[in-house]
């Protein structure tokens, strides 16, 4: 009796709005080559370590579920965020995820995801071949960000793509509408972690109607605040009205996140060191801003819970 050769998919990270292309592709694909079966792990390897899988044959039955599944929303598997130790970490979790794609008698393991999932696929490759393992394992590009390596462009970025272009024009239209006897300016963070590709799309709200942001700041270029300053000093006197596309990871020249140095900024006057001597919403903001994977001091950005101590605020502040 032939081996049986199924496959198992799983979807990771954030939703985009093609990462169900992407699972209808590697689904219809997998069956056109004569696969047995396909599975799916639900809620990405975190789910697959709880044993959480469908044999993806129930859920879809015609060309029609699959055109239909390529324009469903969200992530039709359910995703995680789970970072895979070290293989000399825990060689324990490496076990029971084999176990399982043994029992299952899976000949491929293929992970739509951005960078972490990514680094899942090579962990579990790197231990397949330490251990024999007849496995292989495939990621599949999925990330708004465009930052994987070796990718033209990453499924996922174009529709972000679009959509920042399309609201970086309305917001530029609302500005405008709000100018009468005062100057108005507007900063828009953009995501896109280290990468500036997003930040870069705002460019393509410029038309023939619309001038587009006055300025665009990426992350992979030095942040200088006096010269931006300067900047927006000289387009005040030019017009009522300035659009600013910032990156959230934009740097000074010496690595510090800007966010980091206008956090410093409005905390140094008060020469203390000590959480406790802080105003009473200063813990709990501070727990509400930090992004906890990377820890307080590391954070490319804090969210705007405090919109009087934003970066944005305190930068613009220091103009009149």
């Amino acid at each position: 009796m032939a081996k049986k050769r199924n496959i198992i998919v799983g979807q990771s990270g954030g939703p985009t709005s093609v990462i169900n292309s992407s699972l209808a592709g590697v689904y219809k694909n997998a069956i056109e080559r004569g696969f047995d079966k396909v599975y799916g792990m639900l809620h990405g390897i975190q789910g697959l370590l709880d044993e959480q899988y469908v044999d993806l044959s129930t859920q879809i039955h015609s060309e029609l579920d699959i055109e239909l599944l390529k324009r469903t929303p969200s992530t039709f598997l359910g995703s995680c965020r789970f970072k895979m130790p070290e293989i000399h970490e825990d060689k324990a979790i490496y076990e029971k995820i084999f176990g399982i794609l043994n029992k299952l008698d899976i000949d491929a393991f293929i992970y739509i995801g951005g960078n972490d999932s990514m680094d899942t696929i090579k962990k579990l490759s790197d231990y397949a071949i330490l251990t024999g393992q007849s496995q292989k394992f495939l990621g599949v590009p999925k990330t708004i960000d465009n930052d994987l390596a070796l990718t033209d462009h990453t499924p996922g970025f174009g529709s972000a793509a679009k959509y920042i272009g399309a609201s970086t024009k309305e917001v530029i239209r609302d500005a405008q509408g709000l100018t009468y006897k005062k100057n108005m300016i507007t900063i828009m963070e953009i995501m896109g972690r280290n990468a500036g590709w997003l930040t870069g799309a705002t460019a393509l709200a410029k038309t023939e109607d619309c001038d587009g942001p006055d300025l665009i700041y990426l992350p992979e270029v030095s942040f200088d605040i006096e010269r931006f300053l300067h900047k927006v000093k000289e387009l005040l006197k030019k017009k009522s009205s300035i659009v600013i596309a910032v990156s959230e990871g934009i740097k000074l020249a010496d690595g510090r996140y800007v966010s980091l140095a206008a956090w410093e900024i409005m905390w140094m006057p008060l020469a203390t060191n000590s959480f406790r001597e802080q105003p009473p919403i200063w813990p709990i903001s501070w727990q509400q801003s930090v992004d906890a994977r990377q820890g307080p001091w590391n954070s490319p950005h804090f969210r705007e819970v405090l919109p009087i101590w934003h970066p944005v605020w305190i930068l613009t502040r220091r103009l009149w």
